[in-house]
């Protein structure tokens, strides 16, 4: 089967090179053309225009946008519209807003072209792990899609599925990042406490080890945990400075607007935005009510 794919950074190169593996033509293009010769050196077919990417491939088209969410989705729909026919799919593969994913779906849909959200996990382990897909979009181009989801899938029946309607794709990858959250959240605190057992001198490394099989809380998730812990046990040189790419928000928004109790998911949102205080304020703020009310001891820069 052949798929067009725009955007070609780590992932996408990638799941490329999974689909070229399981017999697929695959056309790729990225503003880089650097990367674009690295692509084509794969055995793939690299192109550095959005025509000849359109070119490279026969009707019914299908086109896989690996891009960052937001504006760049939608610029790159339009520059591809007037070079795709009707009848052809696009597939939004990267971490859309699902309110953004149903209204491109209704704009495509009036015309003429198919619309397929993919929400798409395994990161740069999905070469060799095959990713995790949650599609949404109508029936008939997700089964046409289907040889496609099951070679980039874990196995043909593991890993993925039609989970829905448009949207319902980008929505289950949401809520799949926001539980992500509350588990990279529990692991961290837990390990913080571990380290802090100065006393008893306990080796980060060996306990994640012992964790990884047997233990109710082993996860792929850990055995990363571990894998760092390996490599710099101190964590030496990193800033406590986590970034988000937008869904744990989202997920936060959702579950505000469905009424639905969600602290863990919340707090760990909350925390990935303090680490990126430079001398906290509000901790400042506590420092100094504690000092009023009690005189306790206010340390100074």
């Amino acid at each position: 089967m052949e798929i067009g794919l725009i955007g070609l950074g780590k992932m996408g190169f990638n799941m490329a090179e999974r689909l070229r593996l399981g017999g697929h033509k695959v056309v790729g293009f990225d503003t880089s053309a650097d990367v674009v010769a690295k692509f084509s050196a794969t055995g793939s077919v690299g192109v550095n225009t959005l025509e000849d990417l359109a070119k490279n491939l026969a009707a019914p088209r299908a086109v896989w946008i690996m891009v960052p969410a937001g504006d760049p989705v939608d610029q790159t729909i339009a520059k591809l519209e007037p070079l795709m026919q009707k009848g052809d799919t696009f597939i939004d593969g990267g971490n859309s807003n699902y309110k953004d994913t149903q209204r491109r779906y209704a704009e495509a849909k009036a015309k003429g072209f198919n619309f397929v959200d993919a929400g798409t996990s395994g990161g740069i382990w999905g070469l060799k792990e095959g990713y995790s897909l949650m599609i949404g979009g109508d029936k008939d181009p997700v089964e046409r899609l289907t040889p496609l989801f099951e070679t980039l899938a874990p196995a043909k029946d593991k890993g993925w599925g039609h989970v829905g309607p448009s949207g319902a794709g980008h929505f289950v990858k949401m809520i799949h990042n926001g539980i992500e959250y509350g588990m990279m959240e529990a692991y961290a605190e837990g390990f913080a406490i571990l380290k802090a057992k100065t006393v008893m001198n306990l080796d980060l490394h060996e306990i994640g080890e012992i964790w990884q099989y047997g233990s109710v809380v082993r996860s792929w998730l850990l055995d990363l945990t571990v894998d760092a812990l390996g490599k710099n046990p101190n964590l030496d040189g990193l800033e406590a400075y986590v970034t988000d790419s937008g869904e744990g928000r989202w997920t936060v928004f959702e579950a505000i607007d469905l009424n639905v109790s969600a602290p863990v998911i919340t707090e760990s949102l909350i925390r990935r935005l303090r680490s990126r205080e430079e001398n906290n304020f509000s901790d400042r703020m506590l420092a100094v009510m504690r000092n009023e009310f009690g005189g306790h001891t206010v340390k100074v820069l």
